[in-house]
C-alpha cells in the first residue's frame, strides 16, 4: 500500500527532511506503522513526531486526510492504500 506523510515547513527546515515522504506499507497497515517507517527512513523527523516509548508527542497532531487520529483510533488508526498523513505542529497560545 502507498501512503504519503507530509511534512510541515518548521520540521522540513530544521531537520532537512522533504515536503512529502512516499512510504510503501503492508496492506493493514496503521498509522503507527507508517510513523514506524517514517522514523526508520528520517530518524531526525522520527524523534520529533513520537516519544521514546513510541508514542505521539503531545505537541504533535497527525491527520489522516481531514482527519486527526486523537479523534479516531490514535496510533492504531487503519490506513487504506494512497492515504495521505499530514503532521502538523500543535498551536497554542493566548
Amino acid at each position: 500500500m502507498n501512503v504519503t506523510v507530509r511534512i510541515p515547513g518548521a520540521l522540513r527546515d530544521l531537520v532537512g527532511a522533504p515536503a512529502a515522504v512516499p512510504l510503501d506499507l503492508p496492506a493493514d497497515a496503521t498509522v503507527g506503522d507508517a510513523l514506524a517507517a517514517l522514523d526508520a527512513a528520517l530518524p531526525a523527523v522520527g524523534r520529533r513526531v513520537r516519544d521514546e516509548t513510541g508514542a505521539l508527542r503531545p505537541h504533535v497532531n497527525v491527520f489522516v486526510g481531514a482527519d486527526n487520529i486523537r479523534d479516531l483510533a490514535m496510533l492504531a488508526t487503519r490506513l487504506e492504500d494512497d492515504a495521505v498523513l499530514n503532521v502538523l505542529p500543535a498551536l497554542s497560545g493566548g
